[in-house]
C-alpha cells in the first residue's frame, strides 16, 4: 500500500517552488539587487560611495525593523496573503527605484523594501517548512533556502543583459521589479494554504552557557559580511569589466544555493559553535582577498567564500544561540536579529565613508574581515564557557 505515503508527499513540491520562488524574488533579488546596479548608479545618477552606504544601510534597517514586526505579528505574518502583499511590495519598490532622483527617494524606497523582504522571508519561510513538516518532507528544506543564492544569481544575469543591451540603472530596476510580480504571480499559484501558524520549535535543552558572546558575534558578521555583500561589483569596477563583475556575482549567488547542506553536516561533526568559527574564518579571508588578491582571482576567491558562508552564518549563529539560551526561543531570535541587523546598518555607511576618506575600500574591508575573526575568537570562547 503506498496511498499513506501518496497523500503524506502530494503538495511538496509545489510548497518548496512557492518558497524557493518567494526567497529568490523577494530576498536574493529584493534585497540585495542593488550590488550589480550600484556602479551604474554611481556613474550615472551622481550617488556617492557615502550615498551608496547610506541607501544601502537603509534597507538593512527596513529588513531589522520588518523582522522584528515580522516576529510580533508572527500568527498574521505566517499567512499567505501576507506574503503575496509582501512579494507585490518588493515588486513595487524596486520598480520605483526606477523614478528616484535623490538619495533620500532612494534610502526611502530601499528602507520599504527592506520591510518586505524581511516579511518574505518569514511567510514563505513559515508557510514552505510546515507544509514540508505536513507530509514529511524537511529533508527539501535546503532546497527552500537556496533560494536566496538562486535569486543573487538570477540578479547578476538579468542586470548584465540590461547593461548589454544598453539599459541603463532605471532599466535594471524595472527589470528587478518585473521578475518579482512574474514570481509573485508563481507563487500565488504554488503556495501552500494548509498553514495554520508557524511551527512550534522542539524544546531546546537547558542553557548551559552564556549567550552574550554569541549575540556579539552575530552583530560582528552582520558587520562582516555586508561591506562586501554591497560593494563587492564596486570594487571590481575600479579593477575589472563588466563580464567580471557579472561573473563574481554570479558565483557569490551559486556558492549561496549550495552552501547550507555542506555546512550542516560539519555542525553535525563537530558542533554548531565550532563550525560557526569556521565559516566566521573563512568569510574573512574572502572579504580579505576582495581588496588583497588582484584581479579576477581574488574576486572569484572573495565571491565563492562570502556566497558559501553568508547563510550559513545565518543559521549556524541562530542554532548556537537558541542551544545556549534553552526553552523558549524566541526571545533570543529576537535579540539575535537585532544584533545581526545593527551590523548590517552601520557596516555600508562605515565603509561608504571610509571609500570617500581613503580612495578605497581596503580599510572598511580589512575591518569587516578583523570583526569576522572576532566573531570566530568569541564563538569558540562561548563554546568553552
Amino acid at each position: 500500500m503506498t496511498t499513506g505515503r501518496r497523500e503524506t508527499t502530494d503538495g511538496a513540491l509545489p510548497a518548496v517552488l512557492a518558497g524557493l520562488l518567494a526567497m529568490a524574488a523577494g530576498m536574493g533579488v529584493g534585497r540585495f539587487v542593488y550590488t550589480p546596479i550600484l556602479p551604474a548608479m554611481m556613474r550615472e545618477a551622481g550617488l556617492s560611495a557615502a550615498d551608496a552606504g547610506f541607501v544601502a544601510s537603509a534597507n538593512f534597517l527596513g529588513y531589522l525593523v520588518g523582522a522584528l514586526a515580522a516576529a510580533a505579528l508572527a500568527r498574521q505574518a505566517a499567512r499567505p496573503t501576507a506574503l503575496f502583499l509582501a512579494l507585490a511590495a518588493s515588486a513595487a519598490t524596486s520598480a520605483a527605484m526606477a523614478l528616484g532622483e535623490t538619495r533620500a527617494v532612494f534610502a526611502a524606497l530601499r528602507f520599504a523594501s527592506g520591510l518586505a523582504s524581511a516579511f518574505v522571508f518569514y511567510a514563505a519561510t513559515t508557510l514552505s517548512l510546515e507544509a514540508l513538516m505536513r507530509r514529511g518532507r524537511l529533508d527539501l528544506q535546503t532546497v527552500h533556502f537556496s533560494g536566496v543564492g538562486l535569486g543573487v544569481a538570477a540578479s547578476a544575469l538579468f542586470t548584465a543583459a540590461v547593461f548589454a543591451t544598453g539599459g541603463d540603472w532605471r532599466m535594471a530596476w524595472l527589470a528587478s521589479g518585473a521578475i518579482t510580480a512574474l514570481a509573485l504571480v508563481a507563487v500565488v499559484a504554488l503556495a501552500p494554504r494548509d498553514a495554520s501558524e508557524a511551527i512550534a520549535a522542539p524544546p531546546a535543552p537547558a542553557a548551559s552557557r552564556s549567550v552574550a558572546p554569541i549575540v556579539l558575534a552575530y552583530a560582528l558578521v552582520g558587520y562582516g559580511y555586508v561591506i562586501t555583500a554591497t560593494f563587492l561589483v564596486a570594487i571590481m569596477r575600479e579593477t575589472a569589466g563588466p563580464r567580471e563583475e557579472t561573473l563574481a556575482w554570479l558565483v557569490v549567488g551559486l556558492s549561496a544555493a549550495l552552501s547550507l547542506s555542506p555546512w550542516s553536516a560539519l555542525a553535525r561533526r563537530v558542533g554548531a559553535g565550532r563550525a560557526f568559527a569556521l565559516a566566521c574564518l573563512a568569510e574573512a579571508a574572502g572579504v580579505a582577498a576582495s581588496v588583497l588578491a588582484p584581479g579576477l582571482a581574488g574576486a572569484l576567491v572573495a565571491a565563492a567564500l562570502l556566497g558559501g558562508t553568508f547563510m550559513a552564518l545565518t543559521a549556524l549563529g541562530l542554532a548556537v544561540a537558541r542551544r545556549a539560551v534553552g526553552g523558549d526561543g524566541r526571545r533570543i531570535v529576537a535579540t539575535m536579529t537585532a544584533a545581526f541587523g545593527a551590523g548590517q546598518v552601520i557596516g555600508p555607511a562605515v565603509a561608504g565613508l571610509m571609500r570617500e576618506a581613503t580612495g578605497d575600500y581596503v580599510l572598511a574591508s580589512l575591518t569587516a574581515a578583523a570583526g569576522l575573526v572576532v566573531a570566530a575568537a568569541l564563538a569558540l570562547a562561548g563554546e568553552r564557557g
